[in-house]
C-alpha cells in the first residue's frame, strides 16, 4: 500500500500559524501536483510531513497506510517509506554518493522487512543495481564515485534527488520544487526521470509554482491549488494549464465567495 492522508493539519513555526487546515488524500500509483504562489506554505507542508523540528503540529493528523505518524521522528518516517526531495540539496563533502545510497537502502530494507525489496549481498551487486537506475535519470556513472552533490550543477542535484527516489523505492515521494532554478532542458530531463521512477505501487507529490515541469510528466492524476496555508481547489491535469493561463488570483477570489 501507499496511502497518505492529511487531515485538518494546522502547523505553526515560532508561534506563527502557517498551515491552516490542510486536507489531502493520495492513493497507490497516483501522481499529484501541489501548485501555489510564494509564501503559501507548500514547503512547510513538505517539511512537516518529514517531521522538521522547527514546525509544530497544533491540530490534525498525518496518516500513512491508515496509521498516524505524528509521533514519529524524521528517520522513523523515512523508514516507514516517506521520502523528501529537497528544493536546495546540500553538498556533503567526504560522503561518497554511492556509499550514501547503499547505507540508506540497507537501512530502509531492514526497516521494511517482509515487503518485496531486492537483497544485495555484495557491494558489486549493489553497484550494478545503481548503474541500472542512474541511466534512467540521465546521470553518468562517474557521479557514483563523487561526494554527495559536491560540484553538481543545479540540474544534476535535482536528478540526484530523483535517483535517490529510484534507488530507495519509497512509498510516498514528495519533491519540493524539483524545477526551481533549472533551464527548460534540465526541467524536461528531471520530469522524464520522475516519470521513469514513478510506479503503480508508490505515490509521487510534485510541489511547484509553474506548470512547465508538469507538462513533461507522463502521468498526472490530480492538481491542487495551495494558498494561505491550505488547499483551495483540486482538479485534474487541466487545472494546471488553467493556472498557467490565468494565474492564482481567480482561485483566491473563488475561495472568498
Amino acid at each position: 500500500m501507499a496511502e497518505l492522508e492529511i487531515k485538518d493539519l494546522h502547523v505553526t513555526r515560532e508561534g506563527k500559524e502557517i498551515l491552516k487546515g490542510v486536507n489531502l488524500k493520495t492513493g497507490p500509483g497516483e501522481v499529484h501536483a501541489i501548485m501555489g504562489p510564494n509564501g503559501s506554505g507548500k514547503s512547510t507542508l513538505s517539511y512537516t510531513l518529514l517531521a522538521h523540528p522547527k514546525y509544530e503540529v497544533t491540530q490534525g493528523d498525518i496518516l500513512l497506510d491508515g496509521e498516524s505518524i505524528l509521533e514519529l521522528t524524521a528517520d522513523e518516517r523515512a523508514k516507514k517509506g516517506l521520502f523528501l526531495g529537497f528544493q536546495y540539496p546540500t553538498e556533503v563533502s567526504g560522503v561518497g554518493f554511492s556509499h550514501f545510497l547503499r547505507t540508506s537502502y540497507n537501512a530502509l530494507s531492514k526497516a521494511m522487512k517482509g515487503e518485496e525489496r531486492e537483497v544485495f549481498i555484495t557491494v558489486r551487486e549493489f553497484q550494478n543495481y545503481l548503474k541500472e537506475n542512474i541511466n534512467s535519470v540521465g546521470l553518468r556513472e562517474d557521479f557514483l564515485s563523487r561526494y554527495l552533490n559536491e560540484g553538481f550543477s543545479g540540474g544534476e542535484k535535482k536528478r540526484a534527488e530523483v535517483l535517490q527516489m529510484a534507488v530507495l523505492k519509497p512509498k510516498i515521494s514528495i519533491l519540493d520544487e524539483p524545477d526551481s532554478g533549472l533551464d527548460i532542458d534540465a526541467v524536461q530531463s528531471v520530469a522524464k526521470a520522475i516519470s521513469q521512477v514513478s510506479d503503480k505501487d508508490s505515490t509521487t507529490i510534485v510541489i511547484t509554482h509553474y506548470a512547465r515541469i508538469l507538462n513533461f510528466l507522463d502521468k498526472l492524476d490530480h492538481v491542487h491549488v495551495f494558498a494561505d496555508g491550505k488547499i483551495l481547489k483540486s482538479g485534474d491535469a487541466s487545472l494546471a494549464q488553467e493556472l498557467e493561463k490565468r494565474g492564482y488570483d481567480w482561485v483566491l477570489e473563488e475561495a472568498k465567495q
